[in-house]
């Protein structure tokens, strides 16, 4: 098993931006972001959903953009960075709880979003030997190709993504097809929700459906972001790996959201049939189920893609799953290296971060998905932010890079906490948009801090 979740990669083994796109984009050809997708466009309608978008691939494409150099230069990890750039040594464990909090949960929700397409493929019930069974024989497969296939998955994964691919550009020829309206009208469609559903959810007006939209598109643009760190650093140069950063964003940001809200919109009669059918649920509870439920995306996969998007869906998870696994192991790696200094090897972590992903699913985090995301969008931005503004200013200022990292950086832990506290709670009444708040604090927070009274000691 290949294993730099503490080191430096070396430069033996650096690859070229097309290897490393392949890694990107496999992350976000994923049903969650499909998910994701569907809701914004669902909540606020097309044209203000591509305009949230972006102003998503902006926010997410410039910290990537300026993550590519840090990757590069250092080979690490975006926790190990932490380390050296924003934290200190023992304060990573902080951005190994963020990061690996995000990534876990992740893979929670693909492996929840795989399940219901099992369930509607093989027309089962859910129940408690459906999941042993399901949620157990992905977990084994995460962890035994994690563990001992993580080379094959990455030279297969071109060809998973590109499958996946003609598989929706099939679906969303059948669905453009067969609309009655013209295609734009069918591809620039308003709001689905009725009025006191949105209501319900605080949006008013088309100014609350565009804050709405961006609060939710960031916080895997900025996810992205940090992922840049852990596949960017196999990177030969940053101009490489910021290339495989923005390809990736704009395609989740733009691309996968238009094409997640049209499949859903046109997949809803049939989920409609199924959820009655099956479910036995009434007519209007049915409509509510797949407008406003993570449960419904996988299985347009077998609405319009039968079979072979039931097995093309497998196998995009596979490879989503996998690199989840493998970013996740990293963060939980340096967290206990960083505070116990305990490093059994990799493949413990790889079955950890999995076991911790089979909790979260028991814990239904399917149903607060939408509030995790935002909340993790701004402690991300504040971690990405952090790690940009020490490599590129604080490091040059003081000449710092190159020393020895202390235990704790505390202007950074200050900071990434004080913009989460006025981002998401203080300001958010003011200035809703919380990704803009959060690095608008980490800048006015960390620099004053790290550049005065908690500036790094001098070392001999």
């Amino acid at each position: 098993m290949e294993d730099h979740a503490l080191e430096r990669v070396p430069e033996g083994e650096r690859h070229s931006w097309l290897k490393i796109s392949w890694n990107t984009v496999g992350l976000i050809t994923t049903l969650v972001i499909l998910f994701f997708g569907a809701v914004v466009c669902f909540v606020a309608g097309v044209k203000i959903a591509l305009l949230a978008g972006v102003v998503s691939f902006a926010i997410g494409g410039g910290l990537g953009w300026a993550m590519a150099r840090v990757a590069v230069e250092t080979g690490f990890s975006s926790t190990l960075i932490t380390r050296q750039y924003g934290l200190g040594l023992r304060g990573s464990a902080l951005a190994s709880v963020i990061f690996g909090f995000l990534i876990v949960g992740f893979l929670a929700i693909e492996n929840g979003l795989l399940y219901r397409g099992f369930l509607f493929f093989l027309n089962l019930d859910d129940g408690w030997t459906a999941r042993i069974a399901l949620y157990g024989a992905m977990t084994v497969a995460w962890v035994l190709l994690t563990a001992f296939g993580f080379a094959v998955v990455t030279r297969t994964s071109s060809l998973m993504i590109v499958g996946f691919l003609i598989v929706l550009a099939w679906m969303m020829f059948v669905v453009i097809s067969g609309v009655a309206e013209a295609p734009a009208e069918a591809l620039l469609f308003g709001s689905q929700l009725e009025p006191a559903v949105l209501s319900g959810m605080g949006i008013h007006s088309d100014a609350d459906k565009f804050i709405f939209a961006v609060n939710l598109l960031v916080g895997p643009a900025c996810a992205l972001a940090l992922n840049t760190a852990d596949f960017g650093r196999y990177g030969k140069s940053a101009g490489h790996v910021a290339a495989a950063a923005m390809i990736a964003i704009f395609f989740q940001s733009l691309l996968m959201m238009l094409v997640g809200g049209l499949l859903m919109k046109s997949a809803a009669p049939a989920m409609v049939s199924y959820f009655t059918e099956v479910a036995g649920m009434a007519p209007e509870a049915a409509r509510r189920q797949v407008l406003q439920s993570p449960d419904s995306i996988a299985a347009t996969f077998m609405v319009f893609g039968g079979p072979v998007g039931f097995l093309l869906m497998i196998l995009a998870q596979a490879k989503a799953q996998v690199l989840n696994t493998y970013s996740s192991s990293l963060c939980i790696a340096n967290l206990f290296d960083a505070l116990l200094r305990w490093r059994p090897g990799r493949i413990a972590f790889v079955v950890l971060a999995n076991v911790i992903a089979l909790v979260m699913l028991y814990g239904e985090i399917l149903h607060f998905v939408e509030e995790w995301i935002k909340l993790l969008g701004v402690l991300l931005s504040a971690l990405a932010t952090t790690i940009i503004l020490d490599y590129y200013i604080v490091s040059r200022r003081l000449a710092s890079g190159a020393s020895v990292p202390e235990p704790v950086n505390w202007a950074g832990v200050i900071a990434i906490l004080g913009a989460v506290v006025c981002a998401h709670w203080l300001f958010k009444p003011y200035q809703p948009i919380e990704v803009l708040t959060s690095i608008a604090c980490v800048a006015v927070i960390y620099l004053p801090l790290r550049l005065t009274v908690l500036r790094p000691r001098e070392r001999a």
